[in-house]
């Protein structure tokens, strides 16, 4: 098995890659991630061990173009930062795994094993609420020809809405698939998202495609 690290600690990286090898692997290492977008995307890998703190570019543009090219190599993003938003952020540019340092060798080479089990995953269907379009895969939102620039986490909330297209969905619904299952901040967050959404998707064209459900929530129509 062919893996690629895209790590800028030398040392660090030289522990991982000298562990792996033993473990069996071909192990390749970038210490920047201008060099480890290349890599990726010049070279077969059957997974990518892809920091996010990366100097030229961060690992969440290396993993963002990467899927942009439909490149379906499994990511696992390693990180210092530890929180929901970062973790979440990482799934929802397309990172199959996500791991905190400090971590064990034995929990990265098991995640490791379980991506390479799952192989790289097909690419997602678009979805669709009449002349708005978005793609998973590529993570682009169109409306009609316009292209539609949306944060991850707008991205995010955007996707969910699609997939439950005509439901209405609570504050709290919302939070769970989109933030975190244990989120404990203000649910007024996600009315503050649906607004960004709104301005973005919504009044530029002079449609209204996310309604407010009196009592209930959102609802994303077509």
């Amino acid at each position: 098995m062919r893996l690629l690290i895209v790590e800028d600690e030398l040392e660090f990286a030289e522990t991982l890659r000298r562990g792996l090898v033993a473990e069996g692997f071909t192990v390749n290492v970038a210490h920047t991630g201008r060099d480890g977008l290349w890599s990726a995307m010049e070279h077969d890998y059957d997974a990518v061990v892809l920091d996010i703190m990366l100097p030229e570019l961060s690992g969440y543009e290396v993993l963002k173009r990467l899927r942009a090219a439909e490149n379906w190599t499994p990511v696992l993003m390693l990180t210092a930062k530890d929180g929901e938003y970062d973790e979440a952020d990482a799934f929802d540019l397309g990172a199959d795994d996500y791991l905190s340092k400090p971590f064990s060798f034995v929990v990265l080479l098991a995640r490791l094993r379980a991506l390479l089990r799952r192989g790289a995953p097909a690419r997602p269907a678009v979805l669709t609420a009449g002349d708005l379009r978005l793609d998973p895969a590529a993570r682009t939102v169109h409306r009609g020809e316009t292209r539609i620039e949306l944060t991850a986490r707008e991205f995010g909330l955007l996707e969910f809405l699609l997939r439950r297209q005509g439901a209405a969905l609570t504050k709290n619904e919302i939070l769970g698939h989109v933030w975190d299952a244990h989120y404990e901040g203000d649910e007024n967050v996600v009315e503050v998202y649906v607004g960004y959404l709104r301005r973005k998707i919504d009044a530029p064209f002079g449609t209204r495609t996310i309604e407010t459900v009196r009592g209930v929530g959102y609802r994303l129509v077509g």
